[in-house]
């Protein structure tokens, strides 16, 4: 079943097992199309979470990757930080996929997380840790935020 082909978007409260696993939210499973193969990508974030990638997307980080020159330090640095982390995962019959420990404590993960659709991904927080985040954000000059809406925004 297709949705609108890997797009995610909303805020669902869920909490992480003893084993590390979380559940992808039923409505996040049913948008990934076929080419998937039920499997996402999880990594790092730029902020202190997890992010999720659709398989098919993940593979168009990794073209967009190979294109940069590895003689750059830049580069090179950005490449590692990126895929290091990487995993490979795949749903379980309950809709629940498995993160690893490196990832959990970098996003500083509990009991309860936060799972919050970005479009072309998926993110996994610790509500405290985005809390923090979003009062940092509310630093950014608004004229700054409104000339990015108005680029996006019709």
């Amino acid at each position: 079943m297709t949705l609108n082909q890997n797009t995610f978007t909303g805020e669902y409260s869920y909490t992480i097992d003893s084993k590390g696993r979380v559940n992808i939210p039923a409505k996040f499973r049913q948008s990934l199309t076929e080419d998937n193969h039920n499997t996402f990508v999880i990594t790092q974030g730029m902020d202190p979470c997890i992010w999720v990638y659709p398989l098919v997307v993940w593979n168009e980080i990794e073209t967009a990757l190979k294109n940069l020159s590895s003689l750059s330090a830049i580069n090179r640095t950005f490449i590692r930080n990126t895929v290091r982390y990487a995993t490979f995962t795949t749903y379980d019959k309950q809709g629940r996929i498995q993160l690893t420990p490196k990832l959990i404590q970098y996003a500083g993960l509990e009991k309860e997380i936060l799972i919050i659709g970005m479009v072309n991904k998926i993110e996994i927080w610790n509500p405290s840790k985005l809390d923090i985040v979003d009062q940092q954000n509310l630093e950014i000059e608004q004229s700054s935020y409104d000339e990015l809406a108005e680029k996006i925004i019709l």
